[in-house]
């Protein structure tokens, strides 16, 4: 018996903490980190104050805990993305559609990065698992560009990190900017024909940064890709 009660306070707990930072992820999303007050959360949580304080410590490691748990779920969903080596402009085309539309899906997730960068990254600076975010996306990439290396498609030398970085910038900017965008433009950049549009850009974009001399790497919208040797 004991044993099944002890299971039950642990369930409850983490019940209560994946409450709490369900409820932090909407305040600072909405308020930012000095808007997001602790009586909020423990409000939106129904729980209380000194709960908030006995599971994280701080409001600042609440806040913490919530970037940890955004990129947390966003290593998990790459994790599932499935690629094959074999293909490698396959393969980089659905990570690029993995990326863009996994920032359209999580708009809590910009915001968040968006409090954090004007903070300078002061907060995230204090995980002790930063450096490990991106690793497996990172990874993902490096396999895939030194696939495409090999097979005499891709140019070398490729650094997974510039080219996460090309893509997370041009589709980051883009939705994070796109009201203001929209305003200087004069064009509703949230339109659907607008976003399909921009993921193309990006697809052709990062294809032709990445390929070799004399060849042109060719990703129909949909999802199959071509390869066409130029001579």
């Amino acid at each position: 018996m004991k044993p099944r009660r002890a299971g039950a306070r642990q369930l409850a707990a983490q019940a209560t903490r994946d409450s709490i930072l369900r409820a932090a992820t909407k305040v600072f999303a909405r308020h930012g980190y000095a808007g997001g007050r602790i009586e909020q959360i423990s409000k939106a949580a129904r729980s209380y104050d000194r709960m908030i304080y006995y599971y994280f410590g701080s409001k600042e490691a609440l806040f913490i805990a919530v970037i940890e748990e955004m990129y947390r779920r966003f290593n998990e969903a790459c994790s599932g993305i499935v690629l094959s080596a074999e293909q490698p402009v396959e393969a980089l085309t659905a990570m690029i559609r993995f990326m863009w539309n996994y920032y359209r899906r999580n708009p809590e997730f910009i915001t968040l990065l968006n409090t954090e960068n004007l903070h300078r990254g002061k907060h995230i600076a204090k995980s002790k698992d930063a450096r490990e975010y991106s690793s497996p996306a990172l990874e993902l990439l490096h396999s895939v560009l030194e696939s495409g290396t090999r097979q005499g498609l891709f140019r070398e030398p490729l650094a997974a990190r510039d080219v996460y970085l090309m893509i997370a910038g041009m589709a980051y900017f883009y939705l994070s900017n796109r009201y203001t965008l929209s305003a200087f433009f004069g064009a509703d950049l949230d339109r659907d024909a607008a976003l399909a549009h921009w993921e193309g850009f990006i697809i052709e974009a990062v294809l032709r940064a990445v390929a070799r001399d004399g060849v042109v790497l060719v990703a129909d919208m949909p999802a199959q890709c071509e390869r066409l040797a130029v001579g």
